[in-house]
């Protein structure tokens, strides 16, 4: 879609803050008034959209997608969120490991990389979860579902839509929670998920020779997107 405004501004309502185009409320998807809970968050959003050159382009404006999709999907479909976000615990990242040799120093860098989150997930429920290196799904302990469960749905849906943003897209949600709670930067919470790429780069010494550019794509949207939500969970 070409940029169809000139002024990109704020108006301050009862219930927040509004993006005006030109005069005119910025709609979600769904046609909802962009609501924004606060002032600083409204002006990060208004910079996003003053970014927009001759074309909008929807996958530059995080912090508006973000909101977006609080406003129009977790205010209405949040349960059926939830129990898709809940499932991850059983498939989480951070509990399938490489074989001690398979190849040889991989389980090493998941050791290094992943222990220590699952070391604050044992310290912050009180339970640990398994690991294994064989093909068979586990099967993680109820009392561990019980109260990651309990943690879920006492978020408030702002922080619910960046918890249902990262672990899709970080494949944890261990590592979902820990950044919620605020004890990881986007850039640790990348490096984390993206441990078995960068060790088959060192393999196939990929800064000799250069990376897939898909690749280089996908993890520089990741990276954005996690800058994003750390910055959206800051100005909350």
């Amino acid at each position: 879609m070409k940029r169809f405004y000139k002024l990109v501004s704020t108006h301050h309502e009862a219930e927040g803050w509004a993006v005006h185009l030109d005069g005119r409320p910025v709609k979600t998807p769904l046609r909802t008034t962009l609501l924004v809970p606060n002032e600083a968050l409204a002006n990060e959003i208004v910079r996003e959209w003053n970014a927009q050159e001759k074309t909008i382009e929807p996958d530059t404006m995080p912090l508006t997608q973000i909101l977006s999709t609080k406003i129009d999907r977790v205010s209405q479909q949040r349960e059926a969120m939830s129990a898709e976000i809940l499932k991850f615990l059983d498939t989480d990242l951070l509990c399938y490991r490489a074989p001690k040799d398979e190849p040889p120093g991989q389980a090493e860098k998941q050791v290094e990389s992943w222990n220590p989150w699952l070391e604050w997930f044992e310290q912050h429920f009180g339970t640990k979860l398994k690991t294994t290196s064989d093909l068979v799904a586990l099967n993680q302990p109820e009392e561990a579902h019980k109260a990651v469960k309990e943690m879920v749905e006492n978020l408030d849906d702002a922080r619910f839509t960046v918890l249902q943003l990262c672990v899709p897209l970080v494949g944890s949600l261990v590592l979902g929670l820990v950044f919620i709670e605020g004890a990881i930067t986007p850039q640790d919470l990348y490096e984390a998920a993206r441990v078995e790429e960068h060790f088959k780069d060192e393999i196939y010494n990929a800064e000799k020779y250069g990376r897939d550019p898909l690749i280089e794509k996908k993890d520089a949207a990741m990276t954005r997107d996690l800058e994003a939500a750390a910055l959206f969970l800051k100005l909350l």
